[in-house]
């Protein structure tokens, strides 16, 4: 708008110098015109952009919110998913660290108990495992002698080998009060 404006103030101004003093204030009449013109188009452009922004403003409003809430949506199922890779990884990770310590307790352990049963076994204690055996070894012998006792053989052989003693015992000779000595029978 401006454009036109000034292209018809510089062909008055050609028409002027040639023509004269008249048509300047021609001229400069329809330059104010035109400028009046102009910002009254630019005013009602304004009003215009105003009133369709009013009106298409509530949709536009409506539009942007369902926007936001598809975006809320993504980040929240991002983030979720996000926290649940985090959380599978720190639990393998602990999974991984409690293992490594439990074998390492356990490597600790049996050092501990190799040192403490040569300390006893230096010092002539008997393991658990050593009397166990013994425990082994008596139980077998009592197995084995409560079987030669049960045996018949092993009863009649016994029987003929200790002959029973049936006679009793004579009771010593009362003593004479006279001598002192005890009198033959």
């Amino acid at each position: 708008m401006l454009k036109k404006a000034k292209a018809k103030l510089a062909e008055e101004a050609d028409a002027a110098a040639a023509g004269g003093a008249d048509t300047t204030k021609d001229s400069a009449k329809d330059m104010a015109q035109t400028v009046l013109d102009s910002s009254h188009q630019i005013w009602l452009a304004g009003l215009g952009a105003f009133s369709q922004a009013k009106q298409e403003g509530a949709k536009l409003f409506e539009t942007l919110v369902k926007q936001g809430e598809q975006l809320q949506d993504r980040t929240k199922r991002m983030a979720t998913e996000t926290a649940d890779a985090a959380r599978g990884a720190a639990t393998a990770k602990a999974k991984e660290m409690q293992q490594m310590a439990g074998g390492t307790w356990d490597k600790l352990e049996q050092v501990f108990e190799d040192r403490v049963a040569r300390a006893l076994s230096k010092l002539g204690v008997y393991t658990q495992n050593d009397v166990q055996q013994l425990a082994k070894r008596v139980d077998e012998l009592a197995a084995a002698v409560n079987k030669l006792v049960k045996t018949p053989a092993t009863a009649k052989a016994a029987k003929t080998a200790a002959p029973k003693r049936t006679t009793k015992r004579k009771a010593p000779a009362a003593k004479t009060p006279q001598t002192g000595k005890r009198a033959a029978k």
